[in-house]
């Protein structure tokens, strides 16, 4: 079994570039996406919590959308990486790119469609954090890295 090192030196730098991609989106998913701020009428002391929300914390369709995503070029990376020949319907470099697109289409999506807040007697409010614009970075690296092969 090859080691991760001659995987990486066999790719191109487009290919590398397309799996840096990936393997930052699925970072991005452990920094704060969210900000919740919820008014307890419970507590006297300290009405106001305020909290951080990864994409761990919110997960949805989205989320999971955006794990699948980063894991399969991961994979498509990973056997061409070993030499391993199967074909893609259009091209690796087409499958990357609307890889890339989907997930930042799927997070501009997440932008506007905060998650929900549930709970008795919480007033509470949602807000974007900068870790879920690093994600939508992540995705336009790795549709411009999927460009970049497709030209190639």
């Amino acid at each position: 079994m090859p080691r991760t090192i001659d995987i990486w030196e066999e790719l191109d730098p487009e290919q590398r570039l397309a799996g840096a991609a990936a393997i930052a989106l699925f970072v991005t998913m452990f920094l704060p996406w969210y900000q919740q701020n919820a008014v307890v009428s419970a507590r006297r002391l300290q009405p106001l919590v305020s909290q951080n929300l990864n994409a761990w914390a919110v997960f949805s369709f989205v989320e999971a959308a955006v794990l699948l995503v980063a894991v399969a070029v991961l994979a498509l990376l990973i056997a061409r990486g070993q030499r391993r020949k199967f074909h893609l319907p259009g091209s690796d470099g087409a499958m990357v790119l609307l890889a890339g697109m989907w997930v930042a289409a799927l997070l501009v999506w997440r932008l506007f469609d905060k998650p929900g807040i549930g709970g008795r007697g919480i007033a509470a409010n949602v807000g974007i954090q900068w870790g879920i614009f690093f994600a939508l970075a992540a995705a336009g690296a790795m549709a411009w890295a999927g460009a970049r092969m497709r030209a190639g």
